[in-house]
């Protein structure tokens, strides 16, 4: 409960005189829940997903916006499958490029702010330092446009009060993920081989849900105080930066310390060659969290702690 009465402190300064209404989107999702777990005081929260409300019908998402009249959009729904992207790439551009165009047009309409979920698939991975928000973009795979679509959408709408946040490398309770994935086969397996040639920053999504509501205040009071620095694209992900090989290792040594008997004893680097799949990776895409820091004045939570949290938090391991 500490995280909660610390959010709902943040939302103290803004002087409400009810219950902030927010919709979120895609509620059955990893990170979705923990946006629901961490919801402050302050906050009237509405969840929907599938089946109740499907993101690409603009009838029902309009009428149920309509409905509620939020102060807050928070849209966590998404296309995510990125190597199946490849041959669906219609339908992740309908989800998240052509429904996300139509979130910012009602939230047009509503006056209400549009906080949007990105990714670092959205560059091209050949930088060689941390990016920016200002860099360019250059996507590699159908997914990878596909977001960018949803981004373009956004800021072609004229929409001033959005946020657009971009992440990498998410886990968290109850939705498949990379450390999750790994411990389960280390349970079974001797030996893993897993790619050391791409760089990134994990994300605990208990981390990121604290973020967005951080990020929320601060674009409400930057706006009472006739600011726009609250608004716009920012990076919020695990700080620091490692290797698949290396979270692999980080998640194994986690467990064991756990009392969790696994039967693997040997990991393996591999290159991204060795293990083929059809969507391209980004090979770099650690992504700077200067603005978010400056935002917030909060520091960003190293990946390793992140971890750490995830493990105590599911218990299984």
């Amino acid at each position: 409960m500490a995280v909660e009465r610390e959010l709902a402190e943040i939302f103290l300064p803004l002087g409400l005189e009810r219950p902030l209404r927010m919709v979120l989107l895609g509620a059955k999702g990893m990170l979705a829940r923990k946006v629901l777990e961490l919801a402050p005081q302050g906050i009237e929260l509405y969840g929907y997903d599938l089946p109740e409300l499907n993101i690409t019908c603009r009838d029902q998402v309009r009428l149920c916006l309509r409905q509620h009249q939020p102060d807050i959009i928070l849209n966590c729904a998404a296309y995510t499958a990125v190597d199946r992207c490849e041959v669906e790439e219609a339908t992740a551009l309908a989800v998240n490029g052509e429904a996300v165009a139509c979130l910012a047009e009602i939230a047009g309409e509503l006056d209400a702010l549009l906080v949007h979920l990105s990714t670092d698939y959205v560059f091209d991975g050949c930088a060689l330092a941390p990016y920016s928000e200002s860099d360019p973009v250059a996507p590699k795979s159908a997914y990878g446009r596909s977001k960018l679509a949803g981004e373009t959408a956004i800021r072609h709408s004229g929409l001033q009060r959005h946020l657009i946040v971009r992440t990498s490398w998410l886990y968290g309770p109850g939705g498949k993920n990379f450390v999750d994935t790994i411990l389960g086969l280390a349970a079974e397996r001797s030996e893993l081989r897993v790619i050391d040639d791409q760089l990134g920053c994990p994300t605990y999504t208990g981390d990121l849900a604290e973020a967005l509501y951080r990020l929320i205040a601060v674009a409400l009071a930057s706006e009472q105080s006739s600011g726009t620095s609250g608004f716009g694209t920012v990076h919020f992900s695990g700080a620091g930066e490692c290797s698949w090989y290396e979270l692999a290792c980080a998640a194994v040594l986690e467990a064991r310390s756990r009392g969790q008997k696994l039967a693997v004893d040997r990991i393996v680097p591999i290159r991204t060659e060795d293990y083929p799949l059809p969507a391209a990776r980004p090979a770099y895409s650690v992504m700077s969290k200067e603005r978010y820091q400056n935002w917030t004045g909060c520091k960003v939570p190293l990946w390793q702690d992140g971890l750490a949290r995830f493990l105590d938090e599911t218990g299984k391991y």
